[in-house]
């Protein structure tokens, strides 16, 4: 499957993505991979239901509050409604995510929050000083 990702001035999924490629030695097969515990890359896809419990750990060791309440629905949420509040059209939205009918999409997007971008770019400045 292809998926399409901006590239980014900071925080750049494409230079996060041509970084795992790199320094995994990938040349085909699963992009998202199991590792082992003595951190070897394995040829077997990354199991789907490992990706929450992953996230949770990612997500409370960055001190984010109450990581272990995130799910697949959160971070498909919180990107829609990311992408509403910076402007993409609802039918860009459905075409990017793959959302066949506008009411799938409107289940995940919440009116337009006028200062999450300033929220955002404030949280990004301070990962930044430290």
């Amino acid at each position: 499957m292809t998926f399409r990702a901006p590239a980014l001035a900071r925080l750049c999924p494409v230079a996060a993505y041509l970084d795992w490629v790199n320094l995994a030695h990938l040349e085909s097969g699963p992009v998202f991979r199991s590792i082992d515990r003595w951190g070897h890359v394995s040829d077997n896809s990354l199991h789907p239901n490992s990706m929450v419990p992953l996230f949770r750990t990612i997500f409370a060791a960055a001190g984010i509050e109450d990581a272990d309440e995130y799910s697949g629905h959160s971070l498909r949420r919180g990107f829609a409604n990311w992408a509403a509040s910076n402007g993409w059209d609802t039918k860009a939205l459905m075409e990017y995510v793959g959302w066949k009918s506008v009411q799938s999409a409107m289940r995940y997007i919440d009116g337009v929050d006028p200062f999450a971008r300033h929220r955002i770019d404030s949280s990004l400045s301070l990962m930044n000083d430290s």
